[in-house]
């Protein structure tokens, strides 16, 4: 039950619309061809042995491998080769199995980040000195494309999946809208940084990984914003903490009249996490989903917490980013009628998956010698008897922030929801809750 990109295999084509300066394709050796070969022969097998439809929702899976297969065999770059695992996996049309390459020796930063508001997509943040903001782009900014392809819900996520993962560029090139007239273009140059994994491996590297598990803990860290026992906002950027912290959370909640949990941007996490937390909300006993695995069909039910459970008022705010086991979460508050759920249509990527990782021996390359695969292990049938895959949380209330609310830092949809629950607060103090704690990405 996490959040995973997709990709599809008919942007391949596409992708080198924009190429600005000198590209330096990473070209097969012998060696390179032999590896990704095995890579995906482990990968098809990983999918095969362990998908939740043993039926792999009648593809012919050996065909599709077989054609990868000849594909990569006269692939003439690793990223092409990389690309075909992972258009084979796509194929299953899942949010939750994907292929995850091996590392590169240097990231690329792009000095933005967009996300889809309704259908409409505007870039969010701007990393400072970023070659993105000397060029002018601003947060409130909506994108049409990205070197050429459409950007929609449906191709979001996989454009940041290949651009990011797949096939970084040297820069992108960026088509505005404008607010008369016709759209333009913008050309962003991106920043290389040494990928982390290629430092752990230098001298004093087991300080740097102490120093990034510490940068994730502190991001990963829920934020809180109290006005009195009346109201309590909570944001929670993952599913991804102790049982100790749902505690502490819900001790917080109880001291509370009213509480907002925010969980816009929560890619998903822990199935034991969700479980927690939804008990928390309610004094008894409730059949959640039904978890349909490949063999077997198994209702699953969370403890309430009687007399400890939070009783008071509740909103959830969502938006499209929301994922995976934020969308559960949501969706489960939203069929018990326990609380409000505000402000856009959430991912529609709801499954459960297990990783699988395999070692790697390219000569040349990425940096690190390991490969992966996330395999979705079972579809969740919510008590209403309809899965949350591609279709997402529908809000209770609709609001969606106008270009001019995220250039402004306004939030409306808090706004609302604190309404809700107890607290008259404006847009533009609801917009300054919580302190931005990530600086670079």
């Amino acid at each position: 039950m996490r959040r995973a990109t997709m990709f599809v295999s008919g942007f391949v084509g596409l992708l080198l619309v924009f190429t600005p300066g000198p590209l330096s394709p990473q070209q097969l050796s012998k060696f390179d061809r032999d590896d990704a070969l095995q890579m995906l022969r482990s990968v098809a097998a990983d999918v095969q042995k362990n998908y939740y439809d043993p039926k792999l929702h009648g593809l012919d899976w050996d065909a599709k491998v077989q054609q990868a297969k000849e594909n990569i065999a006269k692939a003439d770059t690793m990223d092409s080769a990389m690309a075909e695992i992972a258009a084979l996996l796509d194929s299953l049309n899942d949010s939750h199995t994907s292929f995850v390459p091996p590392p590169r020796n240097y990231l690329h930063k792009y000095g933005f980040r967009l996300r889809m508001v309704g259908d409409r997509c505007y870039v969010i943040r701007i990393h400072a000195d970023s070659d993105a903001e000397k060029k002018g782009l601003k947060v409130g900014d909506q994108v049409l494309s990205i070197n050429g392809l459409p950007v929609s819900r449906k191709t979001l996520w996989r454009i940041q999946y290949v651009y990011n993962h797949l096939r970084p560029q040297p820069g992108l090139r960026l088509t505005l809208a404008a607010q008369s007239g016709d759209p333009h273009h913008l050309d962003v140059m991106a920043k290389l940084e040494i990928n982390h994994v290629v430092k752990y491996a230098l001298h004093q590297g087991v300080n740097q990984m102490a120093q990034d598990w510490d940068e994730e803990g502190r991001l990963l860290e829920p934020q809180y914003f109290e006005n009195g026992d009346a109201f309590l906002a909570i944001r929670i950027p993952a599913f991804a903490f102790s049982a100790e912290q749902v505690d502490r959370i819900f001790g917080k909640m109880r001291k509370h009249k009213g509480v907002v949990l925010d969980l816009r941007g929560n890619p998903g996490g822990f199935e034991d996490m969700v479980d927690r937390m939804v008990g928390a909300l309610f004094q008894n006993d409730v059949k959640v989903y039904d978890r349909v695995r490949r063999n077997s069909t198994r209702a699953v039910s969370v403890s309430g917490r009687h007399h400890d459970a939070f009783t008071g008022k509740f909103a959830v705010l969502v938006d499209c980013a929301s994922a995976s086991a934020s969308e559960l979460f949501a969706r489960i508050v939203q069929l018990e009628k326990r609380g409000y759920i505000l402000g856009d249509r959430t991912a529609g990527m709801v499954m459960e998956a297990q990783s699988f990782s395999h070692e790697a021996f390219a000569d040349s390359g990425a940096f690190g010698a390991y490969y992966g695969v996330e395999v979705t292990e079972a579809d969740l049938i919510m008590s209403d008897g309809k899965s949350l895959e591609h279709v997402g949380v529908e809000p209770d209330i609709m609001i969606l922030p106008t270009a001019q609310d995220l250039a402004n830092k306004r939030d409306p949809a808090m706004a609302k929801a604190a309404g809700l629950v107890g607290l008259r607060i404006t847009p533009e103090e609801a917009g300054s809750m919580f302190p931005d704690k990530e600086k670079n990405f």
